[in-house]
């Protein structure tokens, strides 16, 4: 039996099927408990009204709607560009990030409401069950959490689905043929299950949703500019623009010329593989944006120690520990090694391609009168020093490695030779 002191739970409501089914259940095994349903609007495209509706007739008390929006593109996006974060060289991390934010809402929602617990409609095999427990250890580790789906009887979406049916549930237009498991938001669109489970199948045509298939996609280049400050976005094409509209603009500039489609095998928190297929227009044309400031406006071994950081940040968020010492330390070196990330790159869209037309920066390191193969200041007899000293440990090794008679034959006697050329000089 459930404990009885569990008066209030306050659960991550989607509308989907997964919570949908929840609160019903909830219901059943904690009695007279009641179940508050939260969900954050971050940038999902959904009716709000029906929604709330769908929740009240699902067993909900109340539903609280909160729209996160800018604060999901200011304060998590936005970093997460900045560090160039991309799980496994090709997920932009749609789902991963937003999961932090959703989860810090509905802590303080149930602070606010005084509930006992939290609960969540995460599967035991996914990792956003990872993302949203994470958090609530950070921000309310008193709380308790409710994991149905770790301990109920129902083990698939066909389950799920006769759940909901012999309930009352409204499900909307799932069904054992739309199969699909999504996950929208500002950021991305991704896709699972179904057919895409089998790994020889390509993606339907009919399953995406946000972007047009690059062959369906205008016979004609589109050119766009971002513009940057400090390595984060702050307009398109010369316009100032707040985070959100950034966002905004770009998906609809990515989805018209097929930008943005990834198919992904991946490693998940809980150590199995699995298929995600996404949507990410205007992420992947941040992300290809920004690295080519950064390419023009920051130093080689800060750049290059700056990539490595990105992978170990991409990690963070998708294995859930945004609220962490070390995520906020290495924001702290991003937000550093981003001090002049500042200018402006075109790009040209044509069919799912994305092709660099130009970039410029008040702060760019590119230097033309050095870099010509013309006449300049560069004086190239500097290079045999230079040369000389850049391969000092190479020559030492190679003379040392020869003395010893490591190597037989011919090609040791080449090597005699180049210690000895080495050793005049």
């Amino acid at each position: 039996m459930a404990d009885k002191k569990i008066r209030k739970i306050v659960l991550a409501y989607s509308g989907g099927l997964d919570t949908s089914i929840i609160i019903p259940w909830l219901k059943e095994h904690y009695e007279g408990a009641e179940v508050v349903a939260l969900c954050t609007n971050v940038g999902q495209n959904e009716d709000w009204p029906a929604l709330e509706r769908k929740a009240k007739a699902s067993g909900a008390s109340k539903i609280h709607i909160a729209d996160v929006r800018e604060e999901f593109a200011r304060d998590f996006l936005f970093p997460m560009i900045r560090a160039g974060a991309v799980y496994e060289g090709k997920y932009l991390l749609g789902t991963s990030i937003a999961r932090p934010l959703q989860a810090k809402h509905q802590v303080e929602c149930a602070i606010r409401e005084g509930a006992e617990a939290v609960a969540h409609g995460c599967t035991g095999k996914g990792n956003d069950q990872v993302r949203f427990e994470l958090t609530y250890k950070a921000l309310a580790p008193h709380l308790e959490v409710i994991a149905p789906w770790r301990i109920w009887d129902i083990r698939s979406r066909e389950a799920a689905i006769e759940y909901a049916q012999k309930r009352g549930v409204p499900i909307g237009n799932i069904s054992k043929e739309n199969i699909y498991s999504r996950d929208w938001n500002l950021w991305h669109m991704s896709h699972e299950g179904g057919d895409l489970e089998d790994l020889w199948n390509r993606p339907k045509d009919s399953m995406f949703v946000l972007t047009k298939s690059p062959k369906e996609a205008p016979d004609r280049e589109t050119e766009v500019v971002v513009d940057f400050e400090r390595g984060l976005p702050v307009g398109v094409d010369g316009e100032p623009l707040r985070p959100v509209g950034i966002i905004e603009r770009l998906n609809r500039i990515g989805a018209e010329n097929g930008i943005g489609r990834v198919d992904l095998v991946e490693d998940r928190v809980v150590g199995m593989k699995s298929r995600g297929v996404y949507e990410t227009p205007a992420g992947t044309i941040l992300h290809e944006a920004l690295r080519e400031l950064e390419m023009i406006t920051t130093e080689s071994e800060t750049l290059g120690f700056k990539r490595q950081l990105g992978i170990r940040y991409a990690e963070l968020v998708y294995s859930g520990k945004w609220f962490t010492p070390l995520r906020l330390s290495i924001d702290a070196f991003m937000e550093k090694a981003s001090e002049y990330v500042s200018g402006s790159v075109r790009l040209v869209l044509y069919k799912g391609n994305i092709i660099v037309a130009g970039r410029k920066s008040k702060y760019s390191l590119y230097i033309q009168d050095l870099a010509s193969f013309g006449a300049s200041s560069y004086d190239h007899r500097d290079a045999t020093g230079f040369i000389n000293l850049y391969g000092l440990s190479t020559g030492v090794a190679a003379m040392v490695h020869a003395g010893a008679g490591e190597k037989k034959g011919g090609q040791a006697d080449e090597m005699k030779g180049t210690a000895a050329t080495f050793h005049d000089r």
